[in-house]
């Protein structure tokens, strides 16, 4: 017979009664200890509820592992998001700059334009009053000239004799006196 622990040899007789209860102590001990483990792989129960209570333990390390990492995930998201919405705003206001500088200088070309048609007319309107008042000295006769030229330096006055004068005439041929 061969001893577990030692795994030597055991003598086959004891040399005396003490010896023998010690033999037979460490042989219950032994068989204790055997009976234990064969216990132990017979308790499927147990064993059951130990492998239940690793993978409750093993799944909620995994649940507070996952949440953690779906929380850090929302925030690179939600930093992710603000800075395309940054970007985005930058680039409206930068489109926003250059709409508004267009138009500025729209309205520039468009101010020079009327400047400069509004100089071409009153060059235009300044030849022609020269035009007349040439004509008025070369072809109005001397008792009139004086007064066409009045006229034409001053139109205001002289149109609105006219019109006076020209509805004077209207009223006067629509209701001739009986």
């Amino acid at each position: 017979m061969t001893d577990r622990t030692t795994g030597e040899q055991a003598s086959t007789g004891a040399k005396g009664p003490d010896e023998l209860r010690r033999q037979i102590e460490q042989t219950r001990s032994e068989l204790g200890d055997t009976v234990e483990e064969l216990a132990g792989k017979m308790d499927v129960k147990g064993r059951a509820r130990a492998r239940a209570a690793d993978l409750r333990d093993k799944a909620g390390a995994l649940t507070v592992q996952l949440r953690s990492s779906a929380a850090q995930a929302g925030h690179t998201v939600h930093d992710k998001a603000t800075q395309a919405g940054h970007k985005v705003q930058d680039r409206a206001v930068q489109a926003g700059h250059k709409v508004q500088d267009r138009a500025v200088e729209a309205g520039h070309k468009v101010q020079d334009r009327t400047l400069r048609a509004g100089e071409a007319t009153q060059d235009g309107a300044a030849r022609t009053g020269r035009e007349l008042e040439h004509r008025a000295q070369h072809s109005v006769p001397a008792p009139v000239r004086p007064v066409v030229l009045a006229a034409i330096r001053h139109p205001r006055p002289v149109l609105i004799v006219g019109a006076a004068v020209i509805a004077v005439a209207v009223v006067s041929w629509r209701y001739p006196k009986k």
